[in-house]
């Protein structure tokens, strides 16, 4: 098993006054050359936007987009003609393709959204633009994984042009939990949400991130309750 561990603290930042953002892997300003990606996991940003405020209409082409909200309403407009919201509990995943323009607002005035803005590097490139979001409610399971993406139309959760896997993890203290990845070539990128967990020794507390790879499962702990994010993508 191989590790990189990306604390919260050293994640770039970018304080634009209505929008406070942390880059786990360069993005805009924030340029890092050993901070590019992880495999096909091209961008973390653990975004939190002013009341009222928002991202005006921009492009995106060849890409897969998926935002997690965790807290708040996030207002989701675009040239495909989707109007929607997505909120806590949720998953949004849009694939640029060919090329797609939207704009992202805080649909509250008095209240901030926090969410994770997330792009993975498509397998094929120039599909035909796409929307999609689901809430996760049902599929949610205490102290346990359960899956929210993968590349599978029929599978639980959205799907994506690419052969990855994200799960969602919400553990009581003291509970250990094993995640086993679908494909053994891929590899781990594990963002904890709230709390304290340990891998392989490894402890990891809010919003740090642990890149693993060349295993087949790992083992989780929860020192403190918590949440996390395991993103399963090719290396390559």
């Amino acid at each position: 098993m191989k590790t990189i561990l990306h604390t919260a603290e050293s994640r770039g930042h970018a304080d634009h006054g209505w929008l406070n953002s942390y880059h786990s892997f360069s993005f805009a300003n924030y340029h890092n050359p050993e901070r590019m990606n992880f495999g096909v996991l091209r961008v973390l940003n653990d975004d939190t936007v002013s009341g009222g405020q928002g991202f005006g209409q921009h492009p995106h082409k060849n890409m897969e987009i998926i935002s997690i909200p965790l807290k708040g309403d996030l207002e989701h407009k675009d040239s495909m003609g989707n109007t929607t919201v997505i909120k806590e509990g949720d998953v949004q995943v849009m694939s640029a393709g060919t090329g797609v323009f939207h704009s992202e607002y805080n649909k509250n005035k008095n209240e901030e959204v926090k969410f994770l803005q997330i792009w993975v590097l498509p397998k094929t490139q120039n599909v035909s633009p796409r929307y999609d979001q689901i809430s996760t409610h049902d599929l949610a399971t205490k102290n346990s994984f359960y899956q929210i993406l993968s590349p599978e139309k029929t599978d639980n959760g959205v799907w994506i042009h690419q052969d990855a896997w994200f799960s969602l993890g919400d553990f009581e203290k003291g509970n250990t939990s094993t995640y086993t990845l679908n494909n053994k070539s891929n590899g781990l990128y594990v963002f904890i949400l709230e709390g304290e967990i340990i891998i392989e020794d490894q402890i990891l507390k809010r919003r740090d991130a642990l890149g693993i790879w060349d295993t087949d499962q790992i083992t989780v702990t929860a020192n403190l309750p918590s949440k996390l994010l395991i993103m399963e993508v090719p290396m390559a």
